[in-house]
């Protein structure tokens, strides 16, 4: 199985991961802490955590492309 080259694969992977890891969390929160409260609190700062990292690793890729195309758009034809 192959993917298209993509600049974005690296966060589409961030994001399978976080997203495995995720559903890992929700099946055993139930365990791992008792209290409601304490159960929503751990998925939504582990969700805001997520979201925060991919927003992240988006904006680099997006800098990184915009530098590329500036040196593209600088270089002598």
């Amino acid at each position: 199985m192959r993917v298209a080259p993509s600049p974005f694969n690296e966060v589409k992977l961030d994001l399978g991961i976080i997203l495995t890891v995720g559903v890992l969390l929700l099946l055993v929160q139930g365990r791992v802490v008792e209290s409601l409260p304490l159960q929503f609190l751990l998925l939504l700062s582990y969700g805001l955590l997520g979201m925060f990292w991919i927003i992240v690793r988006v904006r680099r890729v997006v800098e990184k492309l915009d530098r590329q195309r500036e040196q593209a758009g600088n270089e002598p034809r």
